[in-house]
């Protein structure tokens, strides 16, 4: 008998091609996922309208680049395994069509895989090399073979020095965007020809370069610049930050912070400069602010964030600050001297746009301050109360009442959190995430109100929250199901039926389970099976998880790329089941494992060898392994942390 012809072709009748388009832009990711999975019509309308692309395994780039042909945004950051073999491949004759590549701690990519890249990518705009150590003036003569790059990240490309840069700003003269930071070869010289080459600059990071004040006087040059970052460059003073002063004149965004030999007066010369200035982080630079820097603020009249982690303030200081910066958005106070609730109401009640505050470590801070914040910051979107120990429940009863739209909250170390506490706050629906680590006296009832109402949760930390069990954790799993990351570590209550729960957490990607002492390997299967995407996971000092937990992320955690196995029960089986078969699978800790042997460690380093970027082994290892594997894992820029811990190897 014949079957009757499928219907669901007749869509492609009424809705054309472009109407497809407009319902494929309104769909998420997991959608999408069903749309491909509809019919072979709507494959192809799928492989026509995406313009990006993500991959995670090395072996399917070929596939998913003849499937999608008209990609714009090529990602391969999770792909551990691309070297320049596979780049070539991947840079064919369609890739003229690709305007961003991002290739960052892909350390086995060399001045091969570039050069194809720079031959055939013509329309590449940006590119990003981040964490790719290896990367040198070679590499970097590459990327200047790309006449219209705008965007480049180069942070930690240790090989690069002044050379290489000049390559890149002599070939690049079009770059917009430029990240050096931890560039550490990079001086003044490069910097200095980078600034005459490149005078379209709007972006530049060169965060801890040791580079000096004719830096500052070099890049005063850019008419168009208008983000600066100089984080931790020890070398420039107030007289570098003096020649911003009458240069640099579209300057919107100065980060300063950690800069040791700058005072408010270096800070003063850019301020008189730019009226413009949008954002300031002076963080940790200098103890006090002086009042020649604080009156001249109320000139900043669109400024929307300022840091001043680390200073000493005061009432004064914030009511100045309140009183001319009233459209502020943003302000960081972490770990300020000084920081009281008479100032805090001060500031609330004149900067009412304040949508995030960072109050961390303010132990004077009490409920006075939260009623402030709740009464007048209305917007508030991200407060972080971390260790302010004299928060109560009244002052969450407030803030979930007053801040509707709040979608961040640090609790961490707030003694004084407890099952009331949660109940207050779980009038914040709009929640996504919650940090409440170090509260101990949390149960499963504070979980169990959470749970009830904030929907829209996608991170939670109850770090060493040890009244914590299985029950809270199925009220997570039930009434949670954004969740992506969760921080469980040291509640040790915790077993194999809190895991079974989490188990159906299907967009979990970040699980935390340190020391849980009365898991095993049942509960982490269950974890493997129902959480797919999975790509972080910490297991150190889960004593009862053995070979049978590490076969079965092996086989259910195809995304998993970072995973902490140190001192668990596995043996050598266990452990190259593991790094043989995750593709994926980038940095492993694997610290005192004692029942595997030198053998099981050389062979599982050997199946992943072309994929790992960081190790963390028993620094008695470094002479038992061979030479050979040591400098194979070197030589493809997997950095190796060796270290002192536990008893010696058997």
């Amino acid at each position: 008998m014949k079957r009757p012809a499928k219907e669901f072709p007749l869509i492609l009748i009424a809705l054309t091609e472009d109407l497809l388009f407009k319902i494929l832009d309104r769909l998420s990711s997991d959608d999408d996922k069903s749309w491909r999975l509809v019919c072979k019509d709507f494959l192809r309308i799928d492989s026509l309208h995406r313009r990006s692309l993500r991959v995670l395994r090395p072996e399917s780039v070929p596939t998913l680049l003849c499937r999608y042909p008209l990609i714009e945004r090529l990602d391969l950051s999770a792909c551990a395994a691309v070297d320049d073999r596979l780049a070539c491949a991947a840079f064919g004759g369609w890739a003229a069509r690709l305007r961003s590549v991002n290739l960052s701690r892909a350390s086995a990519v060399r001045a091969e895989g570039l050069e194809a890249m720079a031959r055939v990518c013509t329309a590449v705009e940006e590119v990003d090399l981040s964490y790719c150590c290896s990367v040198g003036d070679r590499e970097a003569a590459a990327l200047g073979g790309m006449a219209g790059l705008r965007d480049l990240r180069l942070v930690k490309c240790l090989g690069v020095t002044d050379v290489g840069l000049a390559t890149i700003a002599v070939g690049c003269v079009g770059l917009e965007r430029l990240n050096l930071k931890w560039c550490l070869k990079i001086s003044d010289l490069g910097v200095d020809l980078l600034s005459k080459k490149c005078c379209d600059l709007k972006l530049l990071d060169i965060s801890y370069l040791k580079v000096y004040n004719e830096s500052m006087r070099s890049i005063a040059s850019l008419r168009k610049l208008e983000s600066l970052s100089i984080v931790g460059c020890s070398f420039i003073d107030d007289e570098g930050l003096a020649f911003l002063n009458c240069g640099s004149p579209s300057l919107q965004s100065i980060d300063a912070s950690r800069c040791d030999n700058v005072t408010s007066s270096g800070l003063l010369w850019i301020i008189k400069g730019h009226d413009c200035l949008v954002h300031i982080n002076v963080g940790h630079c200098f103890p006090e602010l002086g009042m020649p820097f604080l009156s001249k603020l109320e000139d900043l009249k669109s400024l929307k964030s300022i840091r001043l982690d680390g200073f000493k303030v005061s009432e004064s200081i914030l009511r100045m600050i309140g009183l001319g910066c009233k459209a502020l958005a943003e302000i960081g106070l972490s770990k300020c001297k000084g920081v009281t609730d008479e100032g805090i109401v001060k500031l609330a009640s004149s900067c009412v746009e304040l949508r995030t505050i960072d109050l961390t470590c303010c132990h004077l801070v009490t409920d006075v301050s939260l009623f402030a914040i709740a009464d007048f910051c209305k917007k508030l979107v991200c407060l972080r109360l971390e260790s302010c120990s004299l928060i109560t429940k009244n002052g969450l009863l407030r803030l979930g009442s007053g801040c509707s739209s709040l979608e961040e909250l640090d609790l961490t170390d707030c003694s004084n959190m407890n099952d009331s506490a949660l109940k207050c706050l779980s009038r914040c629906l709009e929640l996504l995430v919650l940090k409440l680590g170090l509260c101990s006296s949390i149960s499963d009832e504070g979980l169990i109100h959470i749970a009830s109402s904030c929907k829209k949760l996608q991170e939670l930390d109850v770090y060493r929250c040890e009244g914590i069990g299985d029950d809270g954790l199925e009220a997570i799993a039930k009434g949670c199901k954004q969740l992506k990351r969760l921080n469980i570590c040291y509640c040790t209550q915790i077993t194999d039926k809190g895991m079974k729960h989490l188990s159906t957490l299907e967009k979990l990607a970040d699980l935390e389970l340190r020391r849980l002492v009365n898991v095993t390997s049942t509960g982490i299967t269950a974890i493997a099976m129902g959480c797919k995407n999975l790509v972080e996971l910490d297991l150190k000092r889960c004593y009862h998880v053995d070979d049978n937990a590490l076969q079965a992320l092996a086989h259910y955690s195809k995304n998993l790329r970072q995973i902490t196995i140190s001192y668990c029960m596995v043996s050598d089986v266990g452990l190259c089941v593991l790094l043989g078969g995750l593709r994926c699978l980038q940095d492993v800790k694997m610290v005192h494992l004692s029942h595997v042997t030198v053998e099981g460690f050389e062979i599982a380093l050997r199946a992943s060898w072309d994929r790992l970027k960081k190790l963390k082994l028993l620094s008695g290892l470094r002479h038992l392994l061979s030479p050979g594997l040591v400098q194979i894992l070197q030589t493809r820029g997997c950095r190796v942390r060796w270290v002192n811990k536990g008893p010696a190897l058997k």
